[in-house]
Parts: structure tokens; sequence; C-alpha cells
């Protein structure tokens, strides 16, 4: 009996234990909050149900089905690596992600709302399709890279001057970071997604993919139907009017309650 008391003693763990076991699955909540409604999601449960048939097969002595899978495992992780790039990429962003910024005032973040919404309904009465990406947490630095250095006050008037159809920046997106386009003309990454709306064009895809993959609040104006859409967190809304752009601004943006927005889009696909 004595013999037998050392071997159970990590059944009594220490303070030590139980907060390396608290960080642990805090850490794996986390995890899961981000992949929720990814790809990445799926791929979890296919690994684990490929666990379970290798465990069956371990178990019931399946030679050549453990064979398999054995293989696959070994090469599997560098495949999972290439194919879920966008996904990792964006959830290594988002744990990352930090609250300080929620410190700052509210009153700057309602000025630059009142400009992004009075801009964003100009170009929808005149028809001019436009994309605006609004820089959060997470930086836009390498998307604005593939654009055209701006560095100028948001306003309005230089939105539309930005995106008139005569202008060479036109096509590409404008990258605001606080009060401030940094960029215009910029490119930003198609969602591999499926969008189940196919009225939905290429500035919606890019709007969509740029939100898959930072946390930015990202505003596009249809060149086609004028509608205004705002894609976050990877969800996109479509035809909303002005005030649910401001509402939706003002809940993304600050943040000042401390709290986490939650911003209700609809589900892109």
């Amino acid at each position: 009996m004595n013999g037998l008391l050392p071997q159970l003693q990590f059944l009594r763990p220490g303070w030590t234990d139980l907060v390396e076991i608290a960080i642990v699955f805090l850490l794996i909540y986390r995890i899961l909050l981000l992949i929720r409604e990814t790809r990445a999601m799926q791929m979890l449960l296919g690994v684990l149900l490929l666990a379970a048939m290798y465990l069956i097969a371990v178990i019931a002595d399946f030679s050549l089905i453990r064979g398999i899978l054995e293989a696959l495992f070994d090469y599997g992780v560098i495949a999972a690596l290439v194919v879920f790039q966008p996904e990792m990429r964006a959830a290594l962003a988002r744990l990352g992600q930090t609250r300080l910024m929620r410190l700052l005032g509210s009153a700057r973040e309602a000025r630059i709302v009142d400009r992004l919404v009075e801009g964003v309904e100009r170009l929808s009465r005149q028809g001019v399709g436009a994309i605006v990406a609004v820089q959060r947490e997470t930086g836009l630095k390498e998307y604005a890279d593939t654009g055209r250095s701006v560095e100028a006050m948001l306003s309005p008037d230089l939105l539309g001057t930005i995106f008139a159809p005569q202008s060479p920046l036109h096509d590409g997106a404008v990258i605001v970071v606080g009060d401030t386009i940094k960029s215009a003309g910029a490119i930003l990454p198609l969602t591999q997604n499926p969008v189940s709306d196919r009225s939905l064009g290429t500035r919606h895809r890019a709007a969509i993919g740029l939100s898959e993959e930072t946390d930015a609040v990202v505003i596009v104006v249809s060149e086609e139907t004028s509608r205004i859409s705002v894609a976050h967190r990877g969800r996109i809304e479509v035809g909303i009017s002005g005030e649910q752009l401001r509402e939706t601004l003002e809940r993304s943006l600050p943040e000042a309650d401390g709290l986490p927005a939650a911003p209700s889009f609809a589900d892109a696909g």
C-alpha cells in the first residue's frame, strides 16, 4: 500500500497544477471561440473523427487501417498548415488583440463615424462604388502598402474624390486608421468561402476576405445597386441604411464599455 501512494500523488495536484489546468482550459476555450463557424472547426471535427478511427484500429488490431492513418497524420499537419493558413493567421491576430485602445474617449470616435457615414451616404446617392476598410486593433499595414500612400485627414469630400469614376484609385480600397486615410487603391484578399448571394461582386468578396483575416470593419457601396454593406468577422450585412451603418460603426469602433462588440451581421454564406 505504501508503495502505491507515491504513484497516486498526481491525484493531489498542487496550486501550480491548478493554475496550469486553468490556463490550458482558457486557451482551448478561446481557440474554439475563434474557429467556430469556420473551416478550421470543420477540420477539427475531421481530425477528431480520424483519431477515433485510429483508436478503434489499434484496439481491433486493424494493421492496414492503422498504417494508413499513421501516414496521414505524418503529412496531414503540413497540408493543414498550407490549406488553413488564412484562418490560422486570423486566429493568431485575434489572440494578440488588446483592449488598450478601448480606453480612449468616444468623442474622437464619434467624429470618425460622422465623417464615414456622411461620405458613404454621398457615394451611395451618387451611385459611386467604393470600399473602405476601417482598422480596429489588427494592423492593416500590409494591405495599405499595396495601394498609394495618402496620409490625409478623413473627410467625406476626400472619399468622394478618391472614388470618383475618373480617379485612378477608384477600383481599390481605402484604408482608414483613426481619423486618417492611410492608403487608397489598396488590394484586399478575396474570400475563399462560398458566398450564397450571387449579386455580391468583387468588392463584397474583398470586404468579406479582409474581415476574415483581420478585425477590420469594411464598408462597401455597390456600383450597380448603390446599396451599402458592412463586413466584419467574416460576415456581411447587405443593403443597410445610413442610420444602421452609424449604429454598426458606433458599436464596433469605440467599445468604450470594455466589452467586445457584438454586431449582428447576416451570415455571408
